[in-house]
């Protein structure tokens, strides 16, 4: 079997590749080096066992890889590593470096691409990706909520609906709470107002908040609970979050593009910009990825924060909902690290209940 640097040059399309280890984390070998064309990268192999397994980390880079070029077809957006080279079990990046301290105005610069990254256009435009993700060695479900919901006369469609061009509605169908509609012949902001009737032939799916529920947070409950980590009564205030998302999930947004696990040890700053590694891509809501730098501490929030607010102000109430993003995040850390993560968990759900 090829050594980690012939591996390397081959995924690269290179002659070779000079080589060195780093150690490794996730069920994955870390390395940089320089490729024979003078190129430097950052490299991860999945572990020899681990390429053999179904899924576990030689997906997981696949996801990666596929989560770095979505985020930087984004035009606007915060710089991404360029993926050099990819394989089964392996991926190749640019490296960032060296690593600088960000000032005030790199971090509102970054503030500022983090929302043009948010505003680029999907297609389709929905909540998920089109590849399996990761977050960390966990798994993601991203695929969509199926479109199961059937309109008849007089249906009232409420805060957490979102409306779409294959949808079927009858002639009395009631619009309240601002639901969205991603459509062209709509307003530029993609909402109508409450209680407006909509015509005949315009099928309704849900919004973020069922989505999050079902694909972000049942899923990592459950796994929680099955491995012990979280007790009952640690679980109840997250599971009363969950039975009322639709009061807490805020004003309907449409799918934003995001990186899905923004804390600062994903943000690199370098050249006076914030780069962006790691992702857990996806379409999702763009609070999420402010709320995950908020996590953990991530340096200049505030010049971050103002330089995204003047480029697309957040909805009303936003401050109010960070514990509820903050919630998939810390349940990721449950799962990954046990028991010591659960009081921070349970009082960020109660905060969250506290909001509505």
């Amino acid at each position: 079997m090829p050594g980690l640097a012939e591996r390397i040059a081959a995924a690269a399309g290179v002659q070779s590749a000079e080589v060195r280890p780093l150690g490794g984390q996730h069920g994955y070998a870390h390395a940089t080096g320089t490729l024979s064309d003078g190129r430097t990268f950052f490299a991860k192999s999945a572990f020899a066992k681990s390429v053999q397994e179904s899924g576990g980390p030689a997906e997981a880079l696949a996801a990666e890889a596929n989560g770095l070029r979505w985020l930087a077809a984004a035009d606007g957006g915060p710089p991404v590593p360029a993926v050099l080279g990819q394989s089964d079990g392996l991926l190749v990046i640019e490296l960032v470096e060296p690593p600088e301290h960000p000032s005030p105005a790199a971090a509102r610069r970054f503030g500022s691409e983090l929302a043009h990254l948010h505003a680029a256009r999907l297609n389709p435009p929905t909540f998920g990706a089109p590849w399996p993700g990761y977050i960390a060695s966990l798994p993601l479900d991203n695929t969509e909520l199926p479109d199961d919901t059937v309109l008849r006369d007089d249906t009232v469609l409420r805060d957490d609906t979102v409306l779409r061009d294959d949808t079927v509605l009858r002639d009395d169908t009631v619009l309240r709470d601002d639901a969205l509609l991603p459509d062209e012949s709509v307003p530029p902001d993609h909402t109508v107002p409450p209680g407006t009737r909509l015509p005949s032939g315009t099928t309704a799916r849900t919004g973020w908040g069922s989505w999050y529920a079902e694909r972000r947070l049942l899923p990592y409950l459950r796994r929680a609970r099955d491995a012990g980590a979280l007790s009952r009564a640690a679980a109840a205030p997250l599971e009363a979050v969950i039975s009322r998302i639709g009061d807490r999930a805020g004003p309907p947004e449409p799918p934003a593009r995001i990186h899905g696990d923004l804390w600062s040890g994903n943000l690199l700053w370098q050249g006076g910009r914030g780069w962006l590694i790691d992702p857990a891509a996806h379409g999702g809501h763009r609070e999420t990825d402010l709320a995950m730098l908020a996590l953990f501490g991530a340096p200049h929030l505030a010049a971050i924060l103002t330089g995204y607010a003047e480029t697309a102000p957040l909805a009303d109430g936003w401050r109010s909902r960070v514990p509820l993003h903050q919630l998939h995040p810390l349940l990721v850390h449950v799962c990954l690290f046990g028991a010591g993560y659960a009081p921070q968990l349970t009082d960020t759900a109660r905060a969250a209940l506290a909001a509505g």
